[in-house]
């Protein structure tokens, strides 16, 4: 049985009248306890891998509303944000990118600035279209220099920037991507 919600008049517009149906406009979220935390984001996590990023999206809200400065949660609201760029649906950038101030560490948000770019680009070569290989190397360009960025700040060890930025500059390669030519100025003789 679903819990308390709450009923709202919907509208569905017909050729000569309106129809007023009841529909579930609004539930009641349910919160999560401190204690479930960990085991909600290996959940999130897993989602993640089997690539159902809008669950993961889900799960890691629900961690966010119990301990809103969760950084693992953030991390992999993030990634599952980006995750839906390649899909079929068109996912904007924006929430991804409203993240990053929330992240403490300078290194990640240098990091994952990166990585929003890096699938962008990706997502433009998948979807093709007029100017997608001038788009997708002005985006990876933009990544490899957001991971540039990480590089400097990264811990000892953390070599995760440096893996990035090399799997960038390989796509490019493979994909002979290149920069968008230079307008002349000049307008075509007829």
């Amino acid at each position: 049985m679903l819990g308390s919600f709450a009923y709202r008049p919907a509208i569905f517009l017909r050729p000569s009248s309106f129809v007023l149906r009841p529909f579930a406009a609004m539930f009641e979220l349910k919160p999560l306890s401190h204690e479930a935390l960990p085991a909600a984001l290996e959940r999130a996590t897993r989602y993640r891998l089997l690539n159902e990023p809008a669950e993961a999206e889900s799960i890691c809200l629900d961690v966010l509303r119990t301990d809103p400065d969760n950084q693992q949660a953030l991390v992999i609201l993030l990634l599952a944000l980006t995750d839906r760029f390649n899909k079929g649906y068109g996912v904007s950038d924006t929430k991804a990118q409203e993240l990053l101030p929330r992240l403490r560490s300078e290194y990640d948000r240098a990091y994952y600035a990166g990585i929003i770019q890096e699938r962008k680009a990706k997502a433009h070569l998948h979807h093709g279209g007029p100017g997608a290989g001038f788009n997708a190397y002005e985006l990876f360009a933009e990544a490899m220099t957001w991971y540039e960025k990480a590089e400097k700040l990264r811990p000892a060890g953390n070599d995760e920037a440096l893996l990035r930025w090399n799997t960038c500059a390989r796509i490019i390669t493979r994909n002979q991507l290149g920069p968008r030519p230079q307008e002349s100025g000049a307008l075509p003789l007829e």
